[in-house]
């Protein structure tokens, strides 16, 4: 082959170097001896040599590269070389930063090119082969090209080494996503891109709850089995839109470029959290249940470089965690470092259980056929000296994170068990137990001793768990639930329904009542939703295990009307009652008040929310300084500006951005309905948002007037004509007569 691929050079010969320079034992025989080094140098098989015609078609290559391959001779010859080699365009550093095809069009020289072989192999071996590829175009006498003179040589070892070395640096070792490294130089990418081609991006950071337990209870390798789970389940979700990351621990991110639409974000974000929650099988029988929390942040609008961006990201996802885990949250400007808030709240939270500043409220469950309380829920309130009332939302999350669950559990059961003394005999007092009170040790004996130093009879204290109790040592959870009701006292399984449980839960665990999620009531009413159906079968399945069951959350006599058609027998709702201090329930025990008759709406509107928000309004080239005073994703209640027509249109100013065209649908003295040209969506946080913003620059150049006293690029656009409406203090008496 050497020889034949010898013969063909004669038509275009190299250069040769003048006579005196050329070595004397080559002199007349260097065809033969240029054969004869050239045949045994191929068949060391250090580096193979190649050619190709004017039309880029191979005409010779060593025969022992084609027995590398696997190819026969004949079947590349005549072949197209960037038809039998594909170059690897990841490789940074990779030839001359061109792709093959381009060089060979462009007759330019070929260095180090690294290709892969792409034809010519059993379809079996999917061992793939890289060699890297050098050569020189070459012209004749004229200066008309004429084909590729080159060199190969099998590279496979060590690109394959170099690859893996790569994948270790960019990707995380367990789950496969990318790493920080990773993510961050693709984030960078996209920030990068914007002034060339201006889209946003969006990044979320996502924090796995109650992973620490898992890993506590069940080992680490449970823990990493888990990991890799979470992320086949946020990779599934994702998709195509976005890239996925792990940042190490509990702790990933997703990118998703071009997307600001925070109806969209939300809804990936709330499935996100919903799959993330389903049980998780792992080795040896067992399984875990653990929460997620996500963060959002919007590029431009929440961070104009990376590090802003994610900043924002992670003050969005403490928010999330702060107020109750299970969420998601969208970043806003008065948002704080929740880390530092979250130690705060902490400390506080210790002083005011020493302090005194904790109490309990109760809320009655009724008996739906008679309105009698059956029995009182207690909720812990915490009235700050200089916040006010803080959620419980906010504070138990802290407190579950730390060892102060344990004294401030122990604290309200105690509480508890003392005011039911108070009450008739024939109302139970419930109380809620954290995952992390239940697999105490001691808990059972904090139970007996509040009970014995109380004198509160077992039967009358119901504990609430959730499934999370289930996750770890079973065989602890069984012996605590059976030294439980060797104490007398009932248990009830709440949250049911909501996606975490299981009806094994059901089968092992000697549960008293199980407690309808709130979730399932607020849907009841709705034709196209199944919630009705599945209060029936929790109510059904709990009668057939001889069972009580308690529906949470009715506030409207249309789903009061559902729940009992569907066979309930107890409600807690503020249908009924909110939670109250115990000197309300004790003066009504005292006045004989045993039933409560339901009070309320007659239908339910689960979007309806009273607010009291400053907020802005244009209308033409005038800006208008209103209060809301109601919000729904559809439309909201105004007051501030008298005189203006049904049918007008407005743009509100809900601020960050946040611009909604609506059209006024009812109008009295200084108070406006309108209607929202575009639904708003969840923030998250239980408040509504818009689908997307804009920032001060877009406002400038649509021209838009802008708030009073607010700068811009070009201070706003004025106007000469006078405002057609009047701009009037809320609540004032001025009437648009």
């Amino acid at each position: 082959m050497a020889i034949n691929f010898l013969k063909s050079l004669k038509s275009s010969p190299p250069a040769q170097p003048p006579a005196s320079e050329q070595p004397e034992a080559q002199s007349g025989t260097s065809s033969p001896l240029r054969a004869r080094v050239l045949d045994e140098f191929e068949r060391a098989g250090s580096v193979w040599v190649w050619a190709t015609d004017e039309q880029g078609r191979l005409l010779y290559l060593t025969e022992k590269a084609s027995e590398t391959l696997g190819a026969k001779p004949e079947a590349l010859i005549g072949q197209p070389l960037e038809s039998i080699f594909e170059a690897d365009e990841a490789n940074p550093t990779n030839g001359a930063g061109r792709s093959l095809r381009f060089q060979l069009k462009a007759h330019a020289t070929i260095r180090d090119q690294i290709v892969r072989f792409t034809v010519g192999r059993p379809a079996d071996d999917l061992r793939q082969t890289w060699w890297s590829l050098s050569g020189q175009p070459v012209r004749n006498e004229e200066g008309t090209f004429t084909g590729y003179r080159g060199s190969a040589k099998d590279v496979t070892a060590d690109y394959e080494r170099q690859i893996a070395d790569s994948r270790l640096a960019e990707f995380d070792s367990l789950t496969g996503l990318a790493n920080r490294h990773s993510i961050n130089r693709h984030l960078d990418g996209c920030v990068n891109a914007y002034g060339s081609a201006p889209r946003p991006c969006t990044l979320m950071m996502l924090d796995l709850d109650k992973f620490k337990y898992v890993n506590d209870t069940l080992g680490h390798q449970a823990g990493d089995e888990l990991l890799v789970q979470v992320a086949e389940r946020l990779t599934s979700m994702v998709g195509s839109r976005g890239k996925v990351a792990r940042l190490g621990g509990d702790e990933y991110q997703v990118v998703l470029p071009g997307e600001d639409d925070r109806g969209k974000l939300g809804e990936l974000a709330d499935k996100i959290i919903q799959i993330l929650t389903q049980p998780y099988p792992l080795e040896d029988g067992k399984r875990a249940v653990i929460g997620a929390s996500v963060g959002i942040a919007v590029f431009p609008f929440d961070g104009d470089d990376r590090e802003k961006l994610t900043r924002s990201a992670d003050l969005a996802l403490y928010a999330a965690k702060n107020g109750g885990r299970g969420q998601f949250r969208f970043y806003s400007s008065d948002l704080k470092d929740e880390e530092e808030v979250r130690q705060q709240l902490l400390d506080e939270l210790r002083e005011a259980l020493s302090a005194g500043q904790l109490s309990m409220h109760y809320q009655p469950v009724v008996s739906v056929e008679t309105g009698a309380v059956v029995c009182l829920e207690a909720l812990m309130r915490w009235e700050h000296p200089e916040r006010g009332m803080i959620s419980p939302g906010a504070f138990i999350p802290v407190a579950e994170e730390s060892d102060l669950i344990n004294p401030l559990g122990e604290w309200a059961l105690r509480q508890a068990c003392e005011a039911a003394m108070r009450w008739p005999e024939t109302v139970k007092v419930a109380v809620n137990v954290s995952a992390n009170q239940f697999v105490n040790a001691g808990f059972p004996d904090v139970v007996a001793n509040a009970l014995a130093s109380t004198g509160l009879a077992p039967d009358r204290l119901e504990l609430e768990l959730t499934e999370s109790v289930f996750v770890g040592d079973s065989e602890a959870t069984e012996k605590t639930f059976a030294v439980l009701k060797g104490l007398g006292v009932r248990l009830a399984l709440d949250d049911f329904g909501t996606g975490y449980s299981s009806l094994s839960y059901l089968r092992s665990a000697p549960f008293d009542k199980i407690k309808v999620d709130r979730s399932f009531v607020d849907s009841c009413t709705q034709k196209d939703r199944n919630s009705a159906k599945i209060i029936a079968a929790i109510v059904g399945l709990a009668n057939a295990l001889g069972m009580e069951t308690t529906v949470e959350g009715v506030e409207a006599f249309d789903q009061l009307e559902v729940v009992r058609n569907k066979g309930a027998k107890l409600i807690q709702g503020y249908l009924f009652a909110r939670p109250m201090p115990e000197s309300e329930i004790l003066a009504a025990f005292e006045r004989g008040e045993y039933r409560i008759e339901p009070k309320g709406p007659e239908k339910f509107r689960p979007d309806r929310r009273s607010v009291y928000r400053r907020i802005g309004a244009i209308h033409e080239d005038y800006y208008y300084n209103l209060v809301m005073r109601d919000l729904s994703r559809t439309g909201a209640g105004l007051e501030g500006i008298v005189g203006v027509p049904v049918g007008t249109a407005l743009v509100l100013d809900l601020g960050e951005g946040q611009l909604a065209v609506c059209q006024v649908v009812h109008a009295h003295g200084d108070e406006i309905g309108v209607e929202f040209e575009t639904p708003l969506v969840s923030d998250g946080a239980g408040g509504l948002c818009t689908r997307h913003r804009v920032s001060p620059y877009m406002i400038s150049a649509a021209g838009l007037p802008k708030k009073p006293g607010t700068a811009g690029p070009d201070e706003g656009r004025r106007s000469e004509s006078k405002p057609q409406f009047l701009e009037v203090a809320p609540g004032s008496a001025v009437s648009a007569a």
